[in-house]
């Protein structure tokens, strides 16, 4: 049912745990399957510096913050914004029909950090002028 790069994401996942300062936050859930997840991001010269997250959820869901916390690790705020749902399937070499909303949910919730990060970098911008 699931490939092997999957399992070993779940079975392994990287990047797991709290960055208690971090620049960005970002919370998805699906409260149809139960699935939450949230993802932390430090930044450091526009650059995912360290990616971390917490989930909740299945097989798959797991699978998946693994996969894209990999993926975004060291990647520039806009490469990071171009991880999609089907880059993050493919990279897990699939997923079952019934769970490629997984693969939403992660990129999402990485999307949601950056806009996080970002939402803070304009306040106090606009804070100094």
């Amino acid at each position: 049912m699931y490939s092997e790069i999957v399992m070993d994401h779940f079975n392994n996942p990287r990047n797991t745990g709290v960055i208690e300062d971090a620049d960005g936050i970002g919370e998805v859930g699906n409260p149809v399957c139960g699935d939450m997840m949230t993802f932390y991001i430090k930044v450091e010269d526009n650059r995912l510096e360290d990616v971390k997250f917490q989930t909740f959820g299945c097989v798959a869901a797991i699978a998946v913050s693994s996969m894209v916390s990999e993926m975004a690790m060291g990647k520039t705020l806009e490469e990071a914004l171009k991880i999609t749902p089907r880059l993050v399937a493919e990279k897990l070499e699939g997923l079952p029909k019934n769970k490629f909303h997984c693969s939403n949910l992660g990129a999402q919730a990485l999307q949601k950090a950056i806009k996080d990060y970002q939402g803070k970098q304009n306040k106090a911008e606009g804070g100094k002028k």
